[in-house]
């Protein structure tokens, strides 16, 4: 019977094997290093994620007509708060035919940089859409994709996530140049 406890063996070792396979070892958590600056002591960041001060010409077009379109999750798709925003900005560029404007596209934190600036290119473009389709020149407008690299709210709560997902526009001045 030697093959019998040979059986017995092999079965043994091939169930202790396949047991230590069984066990993945956990995810360990790693916590977020902590905040050193408030939002309040934050700069404001431009429409395009940029903490920068704004210029008088970008304050008053942010006034005006409103600088930032936000997404749903995963989408690119205008809703009626969008379209209006879009709306006033373009009513805005018709008034100022010397402007030309750059739309940035952004995104929240998660997926793939890849998605996410593939995304991010695709609601700029929505953006810029709705803007030629309003009447103004194709030839004043720009887009850039951001992706997920500057976000507005660098926190990952669904509220940072949505307020992340947006298209902003800034408007240059060509007399400036």
């Amino acid at each position: 019977m030697p093959t019998t406890k040979l059986a017995v063996a092999l079965a043994a070792t091939l169930a202790v094997s396949l047991g230590a396979c069984a066990h993945k070892p956990k995810a360990v958590a790693v916590a977020a290093p902590p905040r050193t600056e408030t939002p309040a002591e934050r700069p404001a960041p431009s429409a395009s994620g940029f903490a920068a001060p704004a210029t008088p010409l970008q304050a008053a077009f942010a006034a005006d007509a409103g600088e930032r379109v936000y997404f749903a999750l995963d989408s690119h798709a205008l809703d009626d708060a969008a379209r209006w925003t879009l709306a006033q900005q373009a009513a805005w560029l018709a008034r100022h035919p010397e402007v030309r404007a750059l739309i940035a596209g952004n995104c929240d934190e998660r997926g793939t940089r890849e998605y996410n600036l593939a995304l991010g290119a695709r609601r700029a473009h929505a953006a810029r859409a709705y803007l030629v389709a309003q009447g103004v020149e194709a030839t004043r407008l720009e887009t850039i994709s951001y992706g997920k690299e500057k976000p507005l709210d660098p926190a990952s709560t669904e509220e940072a996530w949505t307020r992340n997902r947006n298209a902003g526009t800034v408007v240059m001045d060509l007399a400036a140049r």
